[in-house]
Formats: C-alpha cells, structure tokens, sequence
C-alpha cells in the first residue's frame, strides 16, 4: 500500500483498531516512509484505466450518507489527463442527479476499477472539478457512446491502491468470452458437418 493512501485512510480510529487487532506496526511503517508514493499516475496505473469499461465510484450526501454508482461506457471512457488528473464525459442519464449534487458539496470521490478477468483492482481517491457543458467534454467523448455528454468530470488525484487478489471472482463479459468461444463453436460446426456427412453416408 502506497503512503500516499495509507496517510488518507489510517485515521485514529482505524489506527485503534489496527493496535487492538495487532497489524498496527506493519501498517505503521507505511506512514513512516520517507518516500511519498501512491498520488501520481505512473505507466501501470495509466495502461489500466486505459482498458476499463467501467468503474464503482462513491460520494458522500450532505446529510452523511454514502452513495455508490457503477458508470459505463465504451472501453476507454476514462481517460488520463496528466499523472495528476484522470477525467471522463458524464452524459445525460435518469436525470436524478445524485452522484452530481453529492460533488458539489463535498467534492471527494472514491472509485474502485475492475479487471475480473485478471482478478486485478485499482482504488483511487480524489477530489472533483466540475465543468459544465458539452464543449467541456472535447477530447473525453468517447466514440461509439450513445448518450449526449452534459459536463466534464475532472478527478485530480490525491492518493491510489492496488488490491490484493484473493478475493476477487474471476468473471468474464462476453466480449472477453468471445476469444475462448470461437475455437468451440468453430469445433461444433466441424462436428455438425462430420455428423451430417456420416448419415448420409449411412442413408446411402
């Protein structure tokens, strides 16, 4: 775990709990580092937001309470700025307007980016500019979306975290699917035709 998110995550109540269940001295030593690490984008981080076609990010109300959103789009919608900034186009959806009124208070937003496949996951922690308008959203528009964009989403990050894996299913979209499909269906079809061949053999 970088410092970076262990100085945003470790707070005194969790520090308590980390002395009552013993791992706070290995988890200490991560504020201890003298290398600050985990709050810029480097080449892995950027490659993996690169391929994501979807992310988990949660905000919090005025009132105190959590909100968690799953956002989609084309793989690629989530795009690098500089190793400070990632940013995505929000586009026109229900019209609720939760996640959006959630950043205009209180601007921090937590995600968390998948690879099922790989059993990988990214966390990031930032705070949030909003730009509005759809000329805001040049260059974040992804192709082949199909809703209009509405803003810019600008993340300006303050801290990242790689998972560990062991408790990650390992799931496949059917486009992942496909690559491991097509040799079967390519092998039932070589069947169906050796089987159709056989009985007309038999017929004959």
């Amino acid at each position: 775990m970088p410092r970076a998110f262990a100085e945003i995550a470790f707070t005194e109540s969790v520090r308590e709990h980390q002395k009552r269940q013993g791992s706070a001295r290995a988890y200490g030593r991560l504020l201890e580092t003298p290398e600050r690490s985990g709050d810029r984008i480097g080449v892995a981080e950027a490659a993996f937001i690169a391929e994501r076609d979807g992310f988990y990010q949660a905000t919090v109300s005025e009132t105190g309470w959590p909100y968690v959103q799953f956002r989609g789009g084309p793989r690629g919608f989530l795009k690098v700025v500089d190793e400070k900034t990632i940013a995505y186009a929000d586009f026109s959806g229900n019209k609720q307007y939760i996640s959006l009124g959630n950043l205009t208070d209180n601007a921090r937003l937590a995600m968390i980016l998948m690879d099922y496949p790989n059993r990988r996951r990214l966390k990031i922690w930032g705070t949030v500019e909003i730009i509005e308008g759809a000329e805001a959203t040049d260059g974040l528009f992804p192709t082949g979306a199909r809703a209009a964009p509405e803003r810019a989403i600008l993340i300006h990050l303050e801290a990242f975290d790689w998972n560990c894996p062991s408790h990650i299913p390992e799931r496949l979209t059917l486009e992942e699917l496909e690559p491991h499909l097509a040799p079967l269906r390519s092998q039932l079809a070589q069947l169906k035709a050796e089987n159709e061949r056989l009985k007309a053999g038999q017929k004959v």
